[in-house]
């Protein structure tokens, strides 16, 4: 009898055994694809929001543990700005806010010098650019304008008392960014009572822009020993406590549904080979080696992690999409999950169900014959 024809039998005897099985490992999977990735997404995001402002260095306080509220006096800029390499500096201001519109999704306010908006980095949807003379204006993202049901020129209350028009809607190609409102820096000092003070310092480096040039420039300002710190945009965003924080609990989260889908498997393949431990003995009886009730027995097992991974992962697409799209939810997950997450799960899987078949395997080889065929089961 051929290998594969008894393992499409030994799979499809017991359906329902079989689909529970299956839909054990899609759980698994679609946790590890879903919630992996949208943390690695949340980072991704983070990093096109440097990238798209053309920040190879980000400066901010030392030691400060929640970065979005690093506070540093805007007069630093003038002594960073001289070092030699910096082509230029941008002092960036943050907060978030819970607009009544949203009472329930945290909204991005940036505060930027209006000589760092240009059309190249800043392309609109309607509307203009704020101007340095513009006093009660932002831009909004064209996520959060649609979330809001906004356009170019209605009134948008921004914090209470401080109402503010919509001069433009914009659109980066940065899920935050797009769900996030823009304004000029001295504005939202103004409405922070923070005159003077901001985040960070956003550095661009001359080019050629190369890793020694920055580390170099980085280094500089770190021995400068003015109460700052400087990284590289790629470590300053892979070392943030949030996005660490949220890549944690996603595997933590992800780990006990692999525990469940492992423990499932190992249930099956057990169980499998109990019911045949007779058909086993009789395929050692007829000549099979222990190496071929192995192969059977992992195969079985991949053939159903492979469906379950098969299955999770069109799962998780479907749910972070779903995600994407929700009004609670759309500025903060996004829709694309990077291939690398879901070879992840497709081989998290795939290990799973080695795991799981290796004990009922070996257990299955080591069958006497003659023990086998005298069993009932």
């Amino acid at each position: 009898m051929r290998l594969f024809t008894l393992v499409y039998r030994n799979i499809t005897r017991r359906r329902v055994r079989s689909a529970l099985t299956v839909c054990g490992m899609a759980v698994a999977v679609s946790a590890v694809v879903a919630l992996v990735g949208i943390a690695d997404g949340f980072e991704r995001s983070f990093l096109k929001l440097y990238e798209g402002q053309n920040a190879d260095i980000v400066v901010f306080r030392a030691r400060s543990a929640d970065r979005m509220t690093s506070e540093l006096d805007e007069s630093l800029g003038a002594k960073l700005g001289a070092i030699a390499g910096v082509e230029t500096l941008h002092p960036v201001l943050f907060d978030t806010v819970a607009l009544p519109e949203l009472p329930t999704t945290p909204v991005v306010l940036q505060g930027v010098a209006t000589v760092a908006q240009t059309p190249a980095n800043t392309p609109l949807v309607s509307g203009n650019l704020l101007t340095a003379d513009d006093k009660h204006a932002v831009l909004l993202g064209h996520m959060l304008a649609s979330n809001l049901g906004k356009k170019v020129g209605d009134s948008l209350e921004v914090y209470e008392g401080e109402t503010c028009q919509i001069v433009g809607i914009y659109n980066r190609d940065n899920i935050f960014e797009n769900s996030a409102i823009i304004l000029p820096l001295a504005e939202l000092q103004r409405m922070l009572g923070q005159e003077g003070l901001v985040n960070a310092f956003n550095l661009t480096v001359q080019h050629p822009t190369t890793a020694d040039a920055i580390k170099k420039i980085v280094t500089e300002i770190n021995g400068l020993h003015i109460g700052v710190t400087a990284m590289a945009t790629q470590e300053y965003v892979s070392s943030d406590t949030k996005i660490q924080g949220a890549t944690a609990m996603a595997w933590a989260t992800s780990a006990i549904a692999l525990f469940i889908g492992a423990i499932g498997m190992l249930n099956t393949m057990i169980v499998s080979v109990f019911e045949r431990t007779s058909e086993i003995g009789v395929l050692r009886a007829i000549g099979w080696r222990k190496s071929r009730i192995v192969r059977m027995i992992l195969l079985e097992s991949g053939i159903l992690s492979l469906a379950g991974a098969i299955f999770g992962t069109l799962l998780a697409l479907l749910m972070t999409f779903a995600l994407s799209r929700a009004p609670v939810t759309s500025g903060i997950v996004n829709s694309w999950v990077a291939p690398q997450v879901i070879v992840q799960g497709f081989v998290i899987a795939m290990l799973i169900g080695l795991m799981g078949a290796i004990y009922p395997a070996i257990r299955a080889a080591r069958l006497l014959p003659t023990v086998a065929l005298r069993h009932e089961g």
